[in-house]
């Protein structure tokens, strides 16, 4: 990049990016219209549909928040060897194969579809299993509910385990022996898919708490447990975590959490505020270089041979 000009370089990223938004909501179209993108000759296996929210600054503050931060929506789509069923070392857990991406700073009716086409071009209504996998957020199951028909919805793991976590700093106190032993226990039935029992333990302390009160700020213990019955009430299906370790499924998101972190490598920081447009396009033209499709490689074999090849 040596000599080349900065404003000049902002330029052409912007235009590559929009030239690729373009290709996308084109895409988009034509799926509404009947058109399907190519997929692959060969049925993955295992396909698994993950989706969480970044962050990024607009450049004008939101009117109810009064804050510059919103969510930008990440999709990844990957392949997976699944595992042999065994826990312990000597299982063969399962192994991602190849992933994409799409990310958005548009609402959850505009990434839905944007999602479904990534998903076609990737196989899903050939692949032997397909999952969809989240943290339960407010936009992923209405969407996934919405656009795909799925073997199973997972929470993934680790969040699961961390909302327990918070319930027993919540009915204890941090860092005392009570919310260990208790964090402990329920966290084995968890695992175990005891569902019912871990509601049952939360409603106890939720119980013993008592209702939320007014005043009573968001993150208070009575809150935490509130709140927590609920999720779990509600996601019980989505936790049969005994279940999909034996079919060799995935449980947990770090394909997704890793592709979080790498859009907002780019777009987060807390010097940088975006247009509405510019956002767009940046996070395209992410997605784009992050793809593990060698998209981005086929995308500059397209270019004129005057495009500045010291871009890439």
């Amino acid at each position: 990049m040596e000599g080349l000009d900065g404003k000049q370089v902002e330029r052409w990223s912007e235009a590559m990016g929009a030239t690729l938004v373009r290709q996308r909501d084109a895409e988009v179209l034509g799926y509404r219209e009947g058109r399907r993108p190519e997929c692959p000759a060969n049925a993955p296996q295992l396909l698994v549909i993950g989706m969480d929210g970044g962050r990024y600054q607009g450049r004008e503050k939101d009117p109810e928040s009064q804050s510059r931060w919103r969510e930008d929506k990440v999709l990844n789509v990957t392949t997976y060897i699944p595992g042999d069923g065994h826990d312990g070392e000597e299982g063969r857990k399962p192994q991602p194969l190849l992933s994409t991406y799409v990310a958005t700073a548009r609402d959850a009716h505009a990434f839905g579809p944007m999602a479904r086409v990534e998903a076609e071009r990737r196989g899903v209504r050939q692949a032997e299993v397909v999952i969809g996998m989240g943290d339960g957020g407010n936009f992923i199951d209405p969407l996934l509910e919405r656009e795909f028909r799925l073997d199973a919805r997972i929470i993934d793991w680790c969040h699961a385990s961390e909302h327990l976590w918070d319930c027993a700093k919540a009915a204890f106190g941090a860092d005392t022996p009570e919310a260990a032993v208790w964090g402990e226990r329920t966290e084995a039935l968890l695992w175990d898919g005891r569902v019912q029992e871990v509601i049952a333990a939360l409603q106890e302390q939720s119980h013993r708490l008592g209702n939320p009160r007014e005043g009573d700020p968001k993150q208070h213990p009575r809150h935490v447990l509130r709140q927590n019955v609920g999720y779990f009430t509600k996601h019980q299906g989505h936790m049969r975590y005994p279940e999909y370790r034996r079919k060799g499924w995935p449980i947990g998101s770090g394909v997704t959490e890793a592709a979080v972190k790498q859009f907002n490598k780019r777009v987060k920081g807390t010097e940088q505020f975006w247009s509405d447009r510019g956002i767009e396009t940046i996070l395209a033209l992410r997605a784009a270089w992050i793809n593990q499709d060698q998209r981005w490689e086929r995308y500059w074999a397209k270019r004129p041979a005057s495009f500045p090849s010291r871009c890439k």
